[in-house]
């Protein structure tokens, strides 16, 4: 799960700060619901792709991994629009309720799949399509918020973080378990409820945020938060227009969506585009200092890593929920375990593991592995992860269901690695970005995480089930073991590869840890 998890900052603690605002909280409960939402959705959308709709796995997987692609990139368009016209507090509703029109359009099709096949087909890239473009309004801005909440140089800014990320984890740990039991139940007809759970989650998040930020999202100083910008033009937050714009987006949403899965597949190149524009941006800027393109470098090689990283963790959407809907022994005799709820696994790790990791850093004290090395550790224990479950399907005959520990294993281990490699790595970027570069630098973190969930799809669409014999850049996969090394070898190679040039990352940053 790549999301903001805490602040890089040294803070001091202003005499007499004590607890936390009121605000963090009304955060904290919006963010989680989202999270609700949005991970309850995911852990059965490849599921219902094809259990419901009859998509081909490969069809879905692609799909998937388009969806989760444009995820990560409409955020820089709805980042944008906030900060120059509508305000951080108005993106947050108005993306929350686009996000749960979605998710009611999704039960729609969950309803009418099986008397109007192109009605259902309809209202489901509908619904993604909302999704896309309320994620990409709600998501830059609800995590800004929280530093807003506190004055310049507080410490408790480290802790308001660490509840927040909380939050997070919570949603991501309800959603799956909650929907995978309403609507992950045997019989497709019942995956609609799982949308309807997640889009009920999504109107709370909406709700608790529209009754409190006015009175609690507010400045240290008393000052409303989120406000339009002073200089924009009050067309621009004209209700009808707003509603135009936005039905606009989420329509431009959709068609790319459909696009992209059905016609043509353009999201990569259109990814590689952006980032080769920005490069070009930046070291043609004259303006920019020699150390300060040494630092940008950096940014490019450990956001290319991270395309490694997050194209074999985000197969738990896609070919891992395969894996345990159909190759996983889930009956415990008086219970079936809903293949989607091992989706709340990782953040429940998440929960477990992150104060332990957090200690651990400052235990080590100077010993403390600089950020790339970190971040080749984490890609190192993901490689790890993927072995030990490669060594429980070897051998094992293609119908055979192997137990849950070998999964349950590979999340941890998986948990571990993001631990390491995530939260160091939207950090390092914070660090490393010149001031006047910062957000386009942070659009480059995002894109790689685009384009990385892109490539997830496209790797799951290469799930050898059935006996189906796949191949990826001359490596064929047979059976689950060769599929399961390849992301052994490719997180590997990736991890060695950055253990390498740890020691040139950390001269071209200048000091910066």
């Amino acid at each position: 799960m790549p999301e903001i998890k805490a602040s890089d900052e040294i803070r001091v603690t202003p005499t007499g700060s004590k607890g936390h605002p009121k605000g963090l909280y009304v955060l904290f409960a919006t963010e989680m619901w989202e999270r609700f939402n949005y991970y309850g959705m995911r852990a059965i959308l490849v599921l219902f792709m094809t259990k419901a709709l009859l998509f081909t796995d490969a069809f879905a997987s692609n799909l998937y991994g388009s969806y989760t692609g444009l995820v990560y990139l409409t955020p820089l368009i709805g980042g944008y629009i906030a900060d120059r016209y509508w305000g951080s507090k108005r993106s947050i509703i108005v993306g929350g309720l686009l996000m749960a029109i979605g998710e009611f359009l999704l039960f729609f099709c969950g309803s009418l799949y099986e008397t109007s096949s192109s009605t259902s087909t309809f209202l489901f890239f509908s619904g993604l399509g909302f999704m896309i473009a309320g994620n990409g309004f709600f998501k830059p801005n609800i995590s800004s918020l929280v530093g807003q909440l506190y004055p310049k140089g507080d410490r408790r800014i480290d802790g308001a973080y660490t509840i927040f990320y909380m939050g997070i984890n919570v949603g991501g740990a309800l959603g799956p378990f909650i929907c995978g039991i309403v609507g992950d139940t045997g019989n497709p007809a019942d995956f609609k409820w799982a949308f309807l759970a997640a889009g009920i989650g999504m109107l709370i998040s909406v709700i608790v945020q529209k009754l409190y930020q006015d009175k609690y999202i507010v400045s240290p100083e008393g000052k409303a938060l989120g406000e339009p910008s002073a200089t924009a033009s009050k067309n621009w937050r004209n209700p009808i227009l707003m509603i135009l714009g936005l039905l606009v987006f989420a329509g431009i949403a959709i068609g790319v969506l459909y696009i992209d899965a059905t016609k043509f597949s353009f999201l990569s190149y259109l990814l590689l585009a952006a980032v080769l524009f920005i490069a070009f941006v930046l070291f043609t800027d004259k303006s920019l200092q020699k150390e300060e393109k040494n630092r940008i470098t950096v940014i490019f090689i450990v956001a290319f890593f991270v395309i490694f990283f997050w194209s074999a963790f985000e197969q738990a959407g896609a070919s891992l929920t395969f894996f345990a809907d159909r190759q996983t022994q889930r009956d415990l005799g008086w219970f079936t375990v809903p293949a989607s709820l091992f989706q709340s696994l990782n953040s429940i790790f998440v929960i477990a593991f992150a104060p332990l990791f957090a200690w651990l850093w400052l235990k080590m004290g100077k010993r403390e592995p600089a950020a790339p090395t970190k971040m080749a550790l984490g890609l190192f224990l993901l490689c790890i992860g993927y072995l030990w479950i490669a060594f429980g399907v070897k051998d094992v005959a293609p119908e055979a269901k192997v137990s849950m520990i070998w999964l349950t294993g590979m999340y941890a281990l998986h948990t571990w690695g993001e631990l390491c490699l995530s939260p160091i790595g939207l950090s390092l970027v914070n660090k490393l970005a010149p001031l006047k570069f910062a957000s386009l630098l942070m659009a480059v973190w995002f894109l790689a995480n685009a384009a990385a969930n892109k490539l997830a799809g496209v790797l799951s669409a290469l799930y050898p089930d059935n006996g189906k014999t796949t191949s990826f850049l001359g490596y064929q996969m047979n059976n689950m073991y060769d599929f399961f090394m390849l992301f052994v070898f490719m997180a590997g190679i990736a991890s060695i590869i950055l253990f390498l040039l740890s020691s040139k990352l950390q001269k071209m940053m200048h000091g910066v840890r």
